[in-house]
């Protein structure tokens, strides 16, 4: 089923979406037959009570405790009648989970802004202009401009629209995905799965569903998440009220008689940027060629730190013309697995951006790992280069961690295989990847003028350097927001579950009794269409913040240790990476770095100190 829901994801279509319906319920009852299945449970256990005389290797043993706990978890123990309403349960919650899916893919396709002149688009570079036009040609639009949305409450040309009054349209619309009435409307759905997974987690003797998924991450407990939330929401929104001060003491003196509002941040804080660093972020693009960024960037820095190297293969069938397969070859020369680089936005593909493993390593079945990266980054027109936003290049970075992630792990059972950690640690290594998109001998390989081939200027290159804490106060709440959402959601037994017209009012209450509710600052992603939650990562989205403890800390041990050496990435490789989940997460980290992880890393890139 890997490969149909990637492509369900990926590139999706009618014929995919009703499979998808009938294909969930289905799924789920399967897993319920196995995992409630009372003589494979008995057989499970009786194993268990014996494994001290089992004399089964490490990794052996992790695994048999591993599907002990998953039993359990299940509900194996439960009485018959228990288990049926736990069937029942996820029948349904798989069903309204793909139907939450398809709502926000539709919605946010559909919610696409049409500009009726090229005059309200000012602001916006002459290809992201062009590709709005060509957009709106597509959509049977001749004359106006086109600009799709992304599933975040904020939109990149928010940046660069100089119309005020475009860019409220906007960012109201995209507030409002999920909660318009309508086909589309995500709140009756919500408080459905809410209520059923708050009922499936008091069936297991768990308070409510936050507990149940955070006794299995390395957070363990609710009050550790709440609490390391809680110390993080007060300097942060310290922070973003300077941070709106200074934006708005901006707008009057450009001459601006009205408030900072949510859809001026990006805007009015590009301009500070420029002024308080004298470069502009639209200076970046000509020098973040894509395939630039990804070969002689991505490629690069892991070549040097891991001895790997990619040809791509042409060769090979894909799903969508653009998308590209590169073979990986370890140091000896031998394949490693397989590459696929799906980087462009489409209708058919859901937002944001992720990591995909179609076939997972494992030694026992001779496997090796086939994984893809999948971004939505806007295509230019034909015969026009695409050029990156910085952010755009960090998250490439970002994901080809957990690519590596997955084509390194070397394990003996599929269970453990590359990304099967806890939530809150399968951030960790793709963070850290990170690093290496601003580490200066990478960052001058890699960004060179896509038409003079001239690297990127050393004073513009140390202005970008010089500003990676600038608007933390902001990307810092607007996160810890979603998340706190996502808690307060989860936290909830299933009699405390809001009604479907009172959704949004009680994220604006938890927002509000959390400190952390900012009117110019909105959460990352709404609860109606904050498609982490409705799947895996569901009371799990603290879990970058989590992780980003560790990879801070990571980041200062390359610093220590000399950056960019093949030294370093065989023993991250050795240690973590290649491990999966076949030793307990934060034991891995502790055989990398040799003692367990300090936050004062994360709390001063934050600037949280």
């Amino acid at each position: 089923s890997s490969v149909f829901f990637s492509m369900a994801g990926a590139h999706t279509n009618d014929e995919i979406r009703a499979l998808q319906q009938q294909l969930a319920p289905e799924l789920a009852a399967h897993s319920d037959a196995i995992l409630l299945n009372r003589r494979l449970f008995a057989r499970i256990q009786g194993l268990y009570e014996t494994r001290a005389n089992l004399e089964l290797d490490a990794e052996s043993l992790r695994l048999l405790e591993r599907y002990q706990l998953d039993f359990v978890r299940a509900g194996a123990g439960l009485s018959e009648e228990q288990q049926e309403r736990m069937r029942e349960i996820n029948a349904e919650v798989a069903t309204l989970q793909t139907q939450f899916s398809q709502n926000v893919l539709s919605e946010v396709n559909e919610l696409a802004i049409v500009v009726n002149s090229r005059e309200e688009m000012v602001g916006m570079n002459d290809a992201l202009i062009d590709a709005a036009s060509a957009e709106a040609e597509e959509r049977d639009m001749p004359g106006k401009f086109v600009i799709p949305l992304l599933n975040t409450s904020g939109q990149p040309a928010l940046a660069n629209l100089q119309n005020r009054s475009v860019r409220e349209r906007m960012h109201k619309t995209s507030l409002s995905r999920g909660s318009r009435g309508g086909d589309y409307d995500n709140r009756a759905i919500l408080a459905k799965v809410l209520a059923l997974r708050a009922e499936r987690a008091s069936l297991l003797g768990f308070a409510n569903h936050a507990d149940y998924i955070l006794a299995n991450q390395t957070a363990q407990t609710v009050d550790a998440v709440n609490q390391r939330l809680s110390e993080l929401a007060g300097p942060a929104v310290s922070n973003v009220r300077r941070e709106a001060n200074d934006l708005q003491a901006l707008i009057v003196a450009d001459g601006g008689d009205f408030l900072l509002a949510s859809w001026d941040w990006d805007f009015y804080t590009g301009k500070l940027r420029a002024q308080l660093f004298d470069f502009d972020a639209n200076q970046l693009r000509p020098y973040f060629e894509l395939d630039n960024v990804l070969q002689r960037g991505v490629f690069f820095a892991a070549g040097r730190l891991f001895g790997i190297r990619f040809e791509e293969r042409f060769d090979l069938p894909v799903y969508q013309e653009d998308v590209r397969v590169f073979e990986v070859f370890d140091v000896a020369g031998t394949t490693l697995g397989i590459f696929i680089a799906d980087f462009y936005a489409r209708p058919s593909k859901r937002g944001g951006a992720w990591m995909n493993s179609y076939i997972s390593q494992s030694d026992l079945m001779n496997t090796q790992p086939i994984v893809g990266n999948h971004l939505n980054i806007t295509e230019p027109p034909e015969g026009e280069p695409t050029l990156l936003t910085f952010d755009e290049v960090t998250t490439m970075f970002h994901e080809f961690g957990h690519a590596l992630h997955g084509l390194f792990s070397s394990v003996e059972y599929p269970y453990f295989s590359g990304t099967a950690v806890p939530r809150d640690f399968v951030e960790y290594p793709s963070q850290v990847n990170e690093m290496w998109s601003t580490w200066p001998e990478v960052l001058e390989n890699y960004a060179i003028h896509y038409q003079t081939d001239e690297p990127m200027p050393r004073e513009l290159l140390d202005k970008v350097l010089s500003t990676q804490t600038f608007n933390q106060g902001f990307a810092t709440t607007e996160y810890l927001a979603a998340s706190i959402v996502d808690q307060a959601l989860h936290q909830l037994s299933a009699d405390q579950v809001p009604a479907a017209d009172a959704i949004m009012d009680f994220e604006s209450a938890a927002l509000e009794a959390a400190g952390i509710k900012v009117e110019e600052v909105p959460p990352r992603y709404r609860a109606t269409y904050f498609s982490h939650i409705i799947g895996g990562y569901s009371a799990g989205y603290y879990s970058y913040i989590w992780s980003e403890v560790l990879d801070a800390d990571t980041v200062g041990w390359f610093q220590e240790n000399g950056g960019l050496l093949r030294e370093n990435g065989d023993h991250f490789r050795r240690t973590l990476l290649s491990k999966g989940g076949s030793v307990e997460a934060m034991q891995l980290f502790r055989d990398f770095r040799g003692r367990d992880a300090e936050i004062s890393p994360l709390l001063e890139r934050r600037g949280l100190n």
